[in-house]
C-alpha cells in the first residue's frame, strides 16, 4: 500500500475484536537481541511493540549483513519472539509483486500502461458511471482510476461466494464496482483494492493461468523465494513456522487478544493473498529495486511518482505498485505496506542496500500506530547510515 503518513486513509480494513478473551496481561514484554549494536531501533521497536500486537519483529541491515530485533511474543500466553523466517500473511505488500508481473507483460510488449483496460477485459469496468475506454493500465496500477475506495473483510463486507466458498475475481470486482466514481481517471489518488483486483483479471486474461499461478511462476519461484506462498482459492492454511495472528484491543497498560478471523485467501486474492516472511519480503524488494524482476524501463515507470501539480510532493509518494518514503537520513526509500486480519507489515529498500521489514501481529480498527511503524523503519534504515552534509 502506498507509503502515507495517514496510513489509515490508506488502508480502511476494518479490525475486529472477538468476544473470547485470551490473555489480560501488563505492558509489553522485554526485546529480545543478540546485542546492543542498534539500540535506536530496538527503542523505536519497543514503542511500537507498546502500541501494536502481542508481538513485534524487524528484520534489517546493509548491503552486507542483516539483523533481526524482536518485542513481545508471535503466540500468546508464550514467551516466542517473531523469527524473520516465520509466515504471515501481507496484505497488500501483495500488490507489488501483482504490478511486477503486470510489467513482466508490459516487457513481454503483451500489455500497454496506457492502453485503456477495455482492450483486455471489455465491460468489466464499466456501469455505475465507470469507462473502461478511459481507465489505463496505468491509472490501475497507481490508484488513479477514479475507482471508489473497496476494503473487504470477513463476514462484513465481502462479495458473492461461490458455493465452495471462495470468491472470484469477477465477483469481487463488481462487488467494488457497485461503488460510485470518485474522480475522473487520472484526477486523483484513491487508494483502492478494486484496482488491483482487475489487474488480477488482466494477468490471468494474458497469462491464461489463474493469478496465484501466474505470480508463482513469474516472481515467486524464480527469485528462489522458499517461504513464499501465494494460496490457491480454497487454501486456508497458514504454513509452519508461522507467526500467530489476533485482533484485539488496548487499554492502558492492558490489552486483550482473540485469534484472527479465518477467511478464504480469495478474498483478497491479488489484492493482498500472498503469505511470506520478512527475509522473503526483504529478498524480493531487493530484486526488485535492483532490476532482477522487470526491465530498468518497467522499474523506472514504476517508479514515476504521481503528483497532481510538479514540486507538491512531501515525504512520500505513490507509483505503480510501489511507494516511495523520504527517510531522515536523506536518501529514498521504496516498498510497500500491508494490513489483512491479524497482521500490519511494512517493507522499504534503498538504492544502496539498506532494508528493513517489520511484522506486527494484529491489525487495530483504530489508533493503528503508523507513525511509530514509519518511525521504526526510518531507524532501522537510518541508525548506521553513513552521514551526509
Amino acid at each position: 500500500m502506498a507509503i502515507k503518513r495517514s496510513r489509515a486513509k490508506l488502508h480502511a480494513v476494518i479490525g475486529a475484536v472477538c468476544a473470547t478473551m485470551l490473555t489480560l496481561s501488563g505492558p509489553a514484554a522485554h526485546a529480545r537481541t543478540a546485542g546492543d549494536d542498534h539500540p535506536a531501533t530496538l527503542a523505536a521497536l519497543k514503542a511500537f511493540q507498546a502500541q501494536a500486537g502481542p508481538g513485534a519483529a524487524v528484520h534489517a541491515g546493509d548491503a552486507d549483513s542483516t539483523w533481526t530485533l524482536s518485542a513481545g511474543t508471535g503466540t500468546v500466553n508464550t514467551d516466542r519472539p517473531i523469527q524473520k523466517d516465520e509466515r504471515f500473511r501481507i496484505g497488500s505488500q501483495t500488490k507489488t509483486f501483482t504490478a511486477a508481473v503486470v510489467l513482466q507483460l508490459v516487457d513481454e510488449g503483451t500489455v500497454s500502461l496506457d492502453a485503456p483496460i477495455a482492450d483486455h477485459l471489455p465491460g468489466v469496468v464499466t456501469g455505475n458511471g465507470y469507462d473502461d475506454t478511459r481507465i489505463t493500465v496505468r491509472h490501475l496500477l497507481q490508484h488513479t482510476s477514479g475507482l471508489a475506495a473497496y476494503n473487504p473483510y470477513p463476514g462484513t463486507e465481502t462479495p458473492k461466494p461461490s458455493p465452495d466458498g471462495t470468491y472470484s475475481l469477477a465477483e469481487s470486482v463488481r462487488k467494488g464496482l457497485s461503488r460510485a466514481p470518485v474522480s475522473a481517471p487520472g484526477a486523483g489518488v484513491t487508494y483502492s483494492n478494486t484496482n488491483y483486483l482487475v489487474l488480477g483479471m488482466l494477468i490471468e486474461k494474458v497469462t491464461h493461468k489463474p493469478v496465484h499461478q501466474a505470480i508463482t511462476d513469474r516472481v515467486i519461484e524464480p527469485l528462489g523465494l522458499n517461504l513464499t506462498v501465494f494460496p490457491a482459492p480454497g487454501d486456508r492454511s497458514l504454513p509452519a513456522p508461522a507467526v500467530n495472528g489476533y485482533h484485539g484491543v488496548r487499554a492502558g497498560g492492558f490489552h486483550f487478544w482473540t485469534p484472527a478471523l479465518s477467511y478464504d485467501p480469495s478474498l483478497y486474492s491479488s489484492a493482498g493473498a500472498v503469505i511470506s516472511t520478512l527475509e522473503d519480503l526483504t529478498a524480493f524488494y531487493q530484486a526488485l529495486i535492483a532490476g532482477k524482476v522487470i526491465s530498468t524501463a518497467s522499474l523506472a515507470e514504476m517508479q514515476k511518482i504521481w503528483e497532481p501539480a510538479p514540486g507538491t510532493g512531501g515525504d512520500s509518494g505513490l507509483g505503480l505498485g510501489l511507494g516511495t518514503y523520504k527517510l531522515s537520513c536523506n536518501t529514498v526509500a521504496w516498498g510497500h505496506s500491508g494490513g489483512v486480519p491479524g497482521y500490519m507489515s511494512q517493507t522499504l529498500v534503498t538504492q544502496d542496500g539498506r532494508h528493513a521489514s517489520v511484522v506486527t501481529n494484529v491489525l487495530f480498527q483504530f489508533n493503528r500506530p503508523d507513525s511509530k511503524l514509519l518511525h521504526l523503519l526510518d531507524t532501522a534504515l537510518c541508525e548506521d547510515a553513513p552521514q551526509h552534509p
